[in-house]
């Protein structure tokens, strides 16, 4: 009889330490304040000690994206890519390059970077 008065008394703290309200982690719909996306964004680097010349544009309004980016390659040429998403066709890159490929007649020697403890 203790045994089941014990087992009880267990399982009523077990059902009463239940929270109330627990979370809900699905998606749920929408609400009004939810709209469709629009954005605009851009930045670039160009620091001419390291070599870095990098820089991105991005404007979506709703299911339509454009932008472009483009990146100093080791080889001195720009590449450039233009980019479109219009709803669901996928994403449509255009990529261009400016400039004439270069290497150096002899490598550049490797210099590791110095590591700090």
């Amino acid at each position: 009889m203790t045994l089941q008065a014990i087992i009880l008394t267990a399982l009523l703290a077990v059902a009463f330490a239940r929270p109330e309200n627990t979370p809900s982690y699905g998606y749920g719909a929408t609400t009004p304040s939810t709209g469709p996306a629009k954005y605009d964004f851009n930045y670039a680097v160009n620091d001419p000690l390291s070599g870095n010349d990098f820089g991105h544009q991005d404007a979506r309004d709703g299911p339509n994206t454009q932008g472009s980016y483009f990146v100093l390659l080791p080889d001195g040429r720009l590449q450039r890519v233009t980019y479109t998403v219009n709803g669901d066709s996928g994403y449509v890159a255009d990529v261009s390059y400016e400039g004439d490929a270069q290497y150096p007649s002899t490598p550049r020697p490797y210099t590791p970077t110095p590591q700090y403890a």
